[in-house]
């Protein structure tokens, strides 16, 4: 199944080439970097990286835009916000906020592939407000509580986690 996506291709990524799949299955496209002259980051720092596209979502999409595995493993850079959301009503330039994890300065070069978009359906949610939710398995069980037998009680490390 495909979905047609209008894309603008900026001025400033004259000579790059659109998201593409690297694969056949691949449920990403590879966003790459639209920049001027080579970007150094520095560990712990982060920077907006624009990708010199914009576009248009239908109705009913959204676009993830995720980090690629091997910029993470390889150099600890991801994107900062993941998945970053575009939705179907925003027309500006698609940009990565990438961030160094890393223990190396990390240099984003033009046409690099920085990270996926992935494009998806979303359903909206219309709130029906109840006196009390059904029952379920896991219940109230938080954060760590699946995966547990029955009898053994999740162990709560934080207020927050308790909530």
């Amino acid at each position: 199944m495909s979905v047609t996506v209008p894309v603008v291709r900026l001025p400033h990524a004259e000579g790059l080439e659109l998201p593409a799949y690297a694969t056949e299955h691949a449920a990403g496209l590879d966003l790459v970097a639209a920049v001027a002259a080579p970007l150094v980051l520095e560990p712990g720092r982060r920077a907006l990286v624009p990708t010199g596209i914009a576009l248009a979502l239908p109705d009913g999409f959204e676009a993830q835009v995720r980090p690629r595995s091997g910029l993470a493993l390889k150099n600890g850079v991801t994107v900062l916000n993941s998945p970053g959301t575009i939705d179907a009503d925003y027309r500006g330039e698609v940009g990565v906020i990438l961030v160094n994890h890393g223990d190396q300065p990390f240099t984003v070069e033009r046409g690099q592939r920085i990270a996926q978009l992935v494009v998806a359906r979303y359903e909206r949610v219309v709130w029906s407000e109840a006196a009390a939710l059904p029952d379920s398995t896991r219940g109230t069980g938080g954060f760590g509580s699946t995966g547990q037998h029955a009898h053994e009680a999740p162990q709560h490390t934080s207020k927050q986690e308790s909530l």
